[in-house]
């Protein structure tokens, strides 16, 4: 089942994602997608270079940005409003064991995500560090005719992260899709630390840019293509009686499995 958050702060939302994926472990709930935004918030990832955040201390907190270390894989990142954030607790057992099929898959449903908006994401092939999904920062311009598309050579900009954890083949974290987000606020990290390419967002290709719940709503049927499982909308109440799951669940196992940004 699928529920939408709305905006939430991330230490409250990984509270929650811990609890639900505890009593996954313990068969005690379904699979789980929670789908929200996030209060603006950079977050480092296990295998993160502090020497990536690039913003003080004193201008994060100036700026109202949180900073949070987390057990997903990965770099540096940033969430914040106009991001669409997925969250899949999932068990991957019986047959989808596979960490590097699991995190395809994630890309995958970005792709179809932005397809539908009109945008050619795409993987970025050849290098292993550019997990995640990708679209071509100069497509605009060239539409346009625009002389700054530099004779129309591709410029890979990253519209979708990829950061998970997985315990006991039960998922954790997930997925980041830009859809109208600020990007100034990846200009104080250096994204997943990748410095040669930029970040893109629907909003910044030109794209049609909806409100974030219409993004999470379109979003669960590519979810239910590309994992091959139905799934549904919770209602409000469903969603509100969530954060009561597991409530005295305690600390979970630790992670077996993960990937990174």
């Amino acid at each position: 089942m699928a529920h939408w958050l709305g905006r939430r702060g991330y230490a409250e939302v990984h509270a929650l994602q811990q609890r639900l994926l505890d009593a996954r472990v313990r068969g005690e709930i379904g699979d789980t997608l929670l789908l929200l935004e996030h209060a603006p918030v950079v977050t480092l990832g296990r295998g993160a270079d502090r020497r990536n955040v690039l913003a003080t201390p004193a201008r994060l907190e100036a700026l109202g940005v949180e900073v949070h270390e987390t057990g997903r894989g990965g770099d540096v990142t940033y969430h914040g409003p106009g991001q669409l954030v997925a969250y899949p607790i999932f068990d991957l057992r019986p047959d989808r064991c596979d960490v590097r099929r699991y995190v395809r898959d994630l890309a995958r449903v970005m792709i179809a995500l932005g397809r539908q908006y009109g945008v050619d994401a795409s993987f970025l092939e050849g290098d292993a560090k550019l997990v995640g999904v990708w679209v071509d920062e100069a497509w605009p311009a060239r539409w346009r005719g625009d002389p700054r598309a530099e004779g129309g050579a591709e410029r890979p900009a990253k519209i979708g992260a990829i950061g998970v954890r997985i315990s006991r083949w039960v998922t954790m974290h997930g997925l980041a899709f830009n859809v109208s987000t600020d990007l100034g606020g990846f200009a104080l990290i250096v994204p997943c630390g990748i410095a040669r390419y930029g970040v893109a967002s629907l909003a910044s290709v030109g794209a049609r840019a909806p409100h974030v719940d219409e993004a999470a709503r379109a979003c669960v049927a590519h979810f239910s293509q590309v994992f091959h499982a139905g799934a549904t909308m919770a209602t409000e109440s469903e969603t509100r009686a969530l954060s009561s799951v597991a409530a005295d669940t305690p600390a979970g196992p630790r992670a077996t499995a993960a990937d990174r940004q």
